[in-house]
């Protein structure tokens, strides 16, 4: 009879301990969620302040990735701009601000660009075994598509094209072909990669370039969206030369 009483409590004592385990699981899981709405607030553009104060800081973001701050602090920046608007002490004068931004942005900055150098270098590389792939004595590389039989341009024609530039990674950066109207344009007026390719290709041909920077817009780059030293990948089709 004792035997069985024992059994029956340690079975109570069981079933209560897996309850409270389970409670504790659930407290736990909902802590864990207020943690992270405390450290990731919904932010709700409700007014033009705070629409223009979440824009501020899309252009700011969007300015420091485009030169390489990829691995600034985010934490640091925010609480830096509150001591600022709190009017706190600061940590640094604005002087050594001044100084020290300069310096990491200039540091970092030449690091993409050696990066996107190097990878530009090993992708053609590559590339250039790759089947159906031409190199011509530029360092240009092209790859038939498709063949037509029209006109060929000279450097002077302007010409219809219809044409898809991507980086490396796959990222496009501008498409007549996504707009849905071709581009005309002079063959001499674009980057030395096409103005050397329209001069090889006829009407009808569609090919896919792979233009080296030095061939495209070099170590300058193009804005947020082509980085210096960028080798860029286009697929041009030559629909008409006028």
């Amino acid at each position: 009879m004792k035997g069985y009483i024992l059994l029956i409590m340690v079975c109570m004592f069981s079933a209560g301990f897996a309850q409270s385990k389970k409670e504790l699981q659930t407290e736990v899981s909902s802590l864990k969620n207020q943690l992270y709405q405390l450290k990731n607030p919904t932010i709700e553009l409700t007014d033009k302040h705070k629409k223009a104060s979440y824009g501020l800081g899309v252009l700011v973001a969007m300015n420091l990735k485009s030169q390489g701050g990829d691995s600034l602090s985010l934490d640091a920046i925010t609480a830096a701009m509150k001591d600022v608007f709190l009017g706190k002490t600061l940590k640094m004068d604005q002087q050594q601000c001044s100084m020290l931004v300069q310096e990491y942005m200039q540091a970092a900055s030449e690091a993409r660009t050696s990066k996107a150098k190097e990878e530009g270098t090993k992708f053609l590389a590559n590339n250039k075994t790759a089947e159906g792939v031409k190199t011509t004595e530029s360092g240009l590389q092209y790859k038939v598509i498709t063949s037509g039989k029209g006109k060929v341009p000279t450097a002077e024609s302007s010409v219809v094209v219809h044409y898809t530039g991507k980086l490396v990674d796959g990222t496009v950066f501008d498409s007549s072909v996504e707009r849905g109207e071709p581009a005309t344009l002079n063959a001499n007026e674009v980057i030395p990669g096409w103005t050397e390719a329209l001069q090889l290709m006829h009407e009808g041909d569609k090919w896919i370039l792979y233009i080296p920077s030095e061939l495209g817009w070099g170590e300058q780059g193009a804005g947020e969206q082509i980085p210096p030293n960028s080798v860029v990948i286009f697929e041009v089709e030559l629909v008409k030369v006028n």
